[in-house]
Order: structure tokens, then sequence, then C-alpha cells
């Protein structure tokens, strides 16, 4: 019987956000049993000592319920492989999550792009969704002057806010503000109010999504949530997790998409006319080609004509696509259709629209339609629309 995969968590966060400390709390939590910790380097915050059991000679580092900690031996990918394959301590569960704490520096594309792209890390691997840590107390300066905070941010499909209690409550609204700016669609939660491994690191990525088809919406981030805008930002401190400031409210897939620092935006593309497989296939070839490069991540349901009745997931980052798969069924309480978010750097959306009506049959009379784009010789890739 082929084992079920291993799911990894991405823990990314700027420099001195806290993500060590963060990972410390819940090293011990029974839902991290059987779980492998990847860290870049061991610094003066590093995993606490207290944790540690045994340390062997190639770095691996063995803690409480059967966790290891390795620090990168080379290349990042190798290391995810060997841990894989690696043999397990004696009377130790097979290995069934890994979670990866970059850098502060790291932008999470290229890791994200190798899973997807890597054999052996497909085999072997479920994404179980990137973990975004920002530091209340200069997260707005940092995500203003660094894109690399600006992109761990857009990423996420969660986002933590620390040190809310060493900040003042406008500080933590304005953090909040900035991060909202950036990613209007995962949710914030605060650090001091997570009490589980769960709740932080666990069940936030599409592996998720494909386990429980009860939650769709909240990967996409499609749910309605608050916007707040810097100046009217409530003395609480931001918008909450569960979203019950009610005084701003927007539609996360609004149709002129959200634009955003760097060229960043984000928007999603709907239809409930279901779409052959044929044309989902050559929306998302044709859109790799052209703009693949510029797409940081894309989540979506598709609605297939073929198979309406098992929504089709689809996943993919700078111009890499996780294999496609299905689920069982469509959850009880969602309507069937097709939604597809993309969060983009540089990224034109009307040319994203353009194609995309192109292929599901909604091209406008001065856009091309299907035809004009398979058929035609001379078309020319990247061509602008309209």
């Amino acid at each position: 019987m082929q084992r079920p995969p291993i799911r990894l968590t991405l823990l990314t966060g700027f420099l001195g956000a806290g993500k060590t400390t963060l990972l410390n709390r819940f090293l011990k939590d029974p839902a991290l049993s059987n779980t492998a910790v990847v860290v870049n380097e061991f610094g003066e915050a590093a995993i606490d000592p207290l944790l540690i059991e045994a340390v062997s000679s190639d770095g691996v580092i063995s803690l409480s319920d059967g966790c290891l900690c390795c620090t990168v031996r080379g290349e990042l990918v190798q290391t995810l492989v060997d841990l894989a394959v690696a043999p397990r301590p004696e009377g130790a569960g097979a290995l069934e999550r890994v979670v990866v704490e970059t850098t502060g520096l790291a932008d999470p594309g290229p890791i994200l792009a190798a899973m997807m792209s890597h054999p052996a890390l497909l085999e072997a691997y479920a994404l179980d969704g990137v973990v975004t840590v920002v530091d209340a107390m200069n997260g707005a300066a940092t995500l203003d002057a660094q894109s690399d905070s600006r992109r761990q941010v857009a990423v996420a499909d969660r986002l933590i806010v620390t040190k809310s209690d060493l900040a003042d409550r406008e500080a933590v609204a304005t953090t909040r503000a900035a991060i909202r700016a950036v990613n209007p669609r995962a949710p914030i939660l605060d650090a001091i109010e997570i009490t589980s491994a769960k709740d932080a690191l666990i069940g936030c990525g599409v592996s998720d999504a494909l386990s429980r088809t009860d939650d769709i919406a909240a990967w996409l981030g499609t749910e309605t949530r608050p916007t707040i805008e810097p100046d009217s930002a409530p003395e609480s401190g931001g918008d909450h997790a569960h979203g019950h400031d009610h005084r701003h409210h927007e539609h996360a897939h609004s149709a002129h998409g959200h634009h955003r620092h760097d060229g960043i935006r984000s928007f999603s593309l709907e239809t409930a006319t279901p779409i052959a497989f044929d044309a989902v296939s050559g929306f998302l070839d044709l859109l790799t080609q052209t703009a693949g490069p510029r797409i940081l991540r894309m989540k979506g349901v598709v609605l297939l004509r073929e198979d309406p009745a098992r929504p089709l997931v689809l996943h993919g980052v700078q111009g890499y696509l996780h294999p496609p798969a299905q689920l069982p069924a469509w959850p009880g309480r969602s309507e069937p259709g097709t939604r597809i978010v993309l969060i983009g750097q540089g990224l034109d959306e009307r040319y994203v629209r353009d194609l995309f009506a192109a292929f599901t049959g909604g091209a406008r009379p001065d856009a091309p339609d299907r035809s004009a784009l398979e058929d035609n010789p001379l078309a020319v890739p990247g061509m602008r629309f309209g």
C-alpha cells in the first residue's frame, strides 16, 4: 500500500519576526508528533535546548514526541528528499509532516516551485500551506521597505501577527492594514491568541482542501473579509481572523482585483458555466507560457463539463503547476462553479481575463476567441489583448 504523502508547511517571515519563537511554542504539541523540522541555521534563538534530546553526527536533532530537526545540508530540495527516504528512529512512527523554517530573507516562491517541479518531492510531499509571520512592532515599516517581506506576505495561506503584546494598538492596527494591502485574502491571526499547533502551522493549504471538502472558500480566500484602511483602522487592532468588524467589507473576488505594492495584485476568475478539461488545460498552458514567472501563486477549483460532480483543484506558482486533482464531491454549502485566484507581480489582469474568456466562451467582441489563439500560426506569445 502506498503511504500517504508527507504534509509540508512552509514557515516564513522577515528577520526578527518571531518564526523560531512561534515554532518552539508548539514542538511539544501532539499534533506535531512524527514531524521533521528543517531550519536554515542555528543561531542564538534557535530550537529551545530544553526540547532537544540528542544530536547525531549528521546534524539531525531528536526532539520530543518523535520530532526531528536538521539544518539544511546543501540544497533544501536534497534535504527534503533525504528526509523522505531516511529510516526513522527506533520506535518512531512514519514521518507524517515537515515544517521548513526559511531564512528571514528567503523568497518562498522558488521553494514552492521546486515542490511542484521536482519528481521526488511531488511523489513524497503534499503542500500543507504557507504560514507567514509578521512583527506587529516593525511589520508595517518592513513591508514598506523590503520586497522580500511583501512577497512572503503575498503568497501566504495564513498570516500570524507576533509581538502584539509589545506594540501599542495603533501599531498593531497599522501592521494589519499593511498586511491586508498586500494579501487581501488570507486569514490574519494573533500569535497570542493561538493555543495549538493546528491553528498555527497545520491545515491551511491545498492538501487540506483535498482532504476536507468543507473549506474550499477558506482555502481560496473568496469568503467576504473586512478591509481596514490605514486611516480608518479601529482601536481594537484592525480586522480579526473571523471577520467580526463589519464596518468595512469587500468581496475578495472583486472584478477589479486588488492593486498592491511592487505591482503585486490579487484577483479572481469566475464562471458558473461548466468548462471542458481541454479548455482548462489550454488556458493554463498558454498562461504559464506567457505570464508564468509573474504568477506568485494560483489556486482554484474548476467545474468540469465532463465530471461536474467532482471539482478539479488547481495550484500553481511561478509557471509551475501542481498535478491537478479532483475532490470526491462539492461541499454541501458551496455552489458548483469555477473560481481561480491569482496573486501576481506585474501581472496584466486584462490579459489574463481575456485569455480566460477566450477559452471559456466568454470572449469580448474586440478580443480573440480560443480558435484564434490555438489556430493562428502567427500568434505571438505574450501579446496584449484588446
